[in-house]
């Protein structure tokens, strides 16, 4: 018989293999073929680009392997909202989620959605483009690309409202895909980059940092790195690559369905956030043995371009096009396709079980808080679906989520501080994990978190600034909620 979980009535069908594919589906987007090339402009050295993943891979595992317990003691629907409430109080808690409706999830979700849409304009270049208006508003235009975006959205959105069976399929399926996707881009780069002179003209200075600076007239400039520059420098770097490695706590939203959430939320946090962490180094490596680090941003060709300066950043297809030629834009668009398809996917199916949470405590649409009859909170779904169209249709979804890469970062670190917090609150409640390493390896995420929160701080006040309105003006909106449902 199928075991439901008790007072929700949702089913526990998501397994171990299955939450580990929400985790690390989640993670890998676009992120990991882009990025890198902003992180090469910023920081300059090989040495450099491998230590910012590799600690944020690391400082992301800490984290992971701390929310492991605080899933284990409270594996309910909601998941990090939850822990946030329990630690701290029922604001704390509306605060994140709040922030993760307006634009946290919504906004990656747009944003993924908008990246597989120009993907497929590269294979179909007559019907799909940000040129090809379908309707001019005067204040809004609106094009083919973000058709499609909206349309993938729908289907996924309608795939996610028949059941946690049929999202889980598609999500295995298509992150499975893209694991052995990217493992064979990597194996690509170290068969025929090994012993290439592109590979050793790239270790000969492995730690010289600089930063490089397009000129008007298509040279660059080059400013030397080091001390309090040199740390500024590699915290605004790391943007890039922890918005590539994020999303790994989407997991915890769906506690209520998974089978043994006290064991398998854990172990599937460590396992998909250890799989992303190396596929993304060794991407990296890949990169490094198949393209010169710098280059000009006028190059002729991918090897005079290099990393820095890949045509719209797109390294991976640059890396890709050193070994088939013309033909890597193609298998790339392929490979992004997939990639992000998957990724909104656990997007979708996740975030909808945060609001579910949300609205059960009267701090969100009531109706958010019932399922459907194929057991998943259909009215949640749909609300998220109808957000992040809008957000695809506003044109601001890039800088949203430049808002909220702080405070994304900061919710993470006050949850980990909530470990603490919990450890002293509850002292005897079961534990079935308990955190790796605690107190010294939670400790130092916080350390960590909070040092890159001050470098955001001070290197990109604007977008730091307008994440925390977000947050602030939550506010307002939790106490005009609690003010509604009392009345109501």
């Amino acid at each position: 018989m199928q075991e439901k979980l008790e007072q929700t009535g949702m089913k526990r069908e998501l397994g171990l293999l299955d939450s580990t594919m929400i985790v690390a589906g989640s993670m890998i987007g676009s992120g990991i073929f882009i990025v890198t090339a902003d992180i090469a402009r910023s920081v300059g050295s090989p040495g450099y680009i491998l230590l910012i993943w590799l600690l944020t891979g690391a400082i992301t595992l800490i984290a992971a392997l701390s929310y492991g317990e605080l899933a284990g003691m409270m594996p309910k629907a909601g998941g990090q909202y939850v822990y946030l409430k329990e630690a701290y109080n029922p604001l704390i808690g509306f605060l994140f989620g709040w922030t993760v409706f307006m634009v946290i999830q919504t906004g990656v979700i747009a944003a993924v959605a908008i990246a597989f849409a120009k993907f497929t304009g590269i294979l179909l270049p007559q019907y799909i483009s940000d040129q090809l208006v379908l309707a001019d508003l005067g204040f809004l235009k609106f094009n083919t690309q973000q058709a499609l975006a909206i349309a993938m959205i729908a289907f996924l959105t309608y795939v996610n409202l028949q059941g946690v069976k049929n999202a889980k399929i598609v999500q295995t399926t298509f992150t499975l895909a893209k694991i052995i996707s990217l493992l064979g881009l990597i194996v690509l780069g170290v068969y025929f980059g090994l012993n290439s002179e592109t590979f050793l003209n790239n270790i000969q200075d492995f730690w010289k940092p600089f930063k490089t600076i397009p000129n008007p007239d298509g040279s660059v400039s080059t400013e030397a790195l080091s001390g309090i520059v040199l740390f500024g420098a590699l915290g605004a770097a790391m943007v890039g690559s922890l918005f590539s490695s994020d999303a790994w706590n989407n997991i915890t939203y769906t506690a209520g369905e998974v089978k043994e959430p006290q064991k398998n939320i854990p172990l599937s946090l460590f396992f998909g956030t250890l799989i992303v962490t190396v596929l993304y180094v060794l991407a990296n490596v890949a990169y490094l043995m198949l393209l010169p680090l710098q280059g000009t941003p006028g190059g002729e060709d991918v090897l005079a371009r290099g990393i820095m300066f890949a045509t719209d950043d797109r390294v991976g297809t640059a890396a890709i096009a050193t070994v088939f030629g013309s033909a890597a834009v193609v298998i790339m668009a392929v490979l992004i396709m997939i990639s992000t398809f998957g990724c909104n996917n656990g997007l979708i199916l996740s975030g909808a079980r945060l609001y579910y949470a949300m609205a059960k405590d009267g701090v969100f649409f009531q109706k958010a808080g019932t399922l459907n009859k194929n057991n998943v909170p259909g009215f949640a779904l749909i609300i998220q679906g109808i957000w992040a169209s809008l957000l695809c249709l506003s044109g601001t979804y890039g800088d949203l989520l430049d808002y909220c890469t702080f405070s994304s970062l900061l919710f993470y670190m006050v949850t980990i501080i909530g470990l603490f917090v919990l450890r002293y609150k509850w002292p005897h409640v079961d534990r079935p994990y308990k955190a790796f390493g605690y107190p010294v390896l939670p400790a130092f995420y916080i350390l960590i978190a909070g040092a890159i929160c001050i470098d955001l701080l001070i290197y990109k006040p604007e977008t730091c600034g307008r994440g925390l309105v977000i947050v602030i003006i939550g506010l307002p909106v939790y106490y005009l909620w609690k003010w509604a449902n009392k009345k109501n």
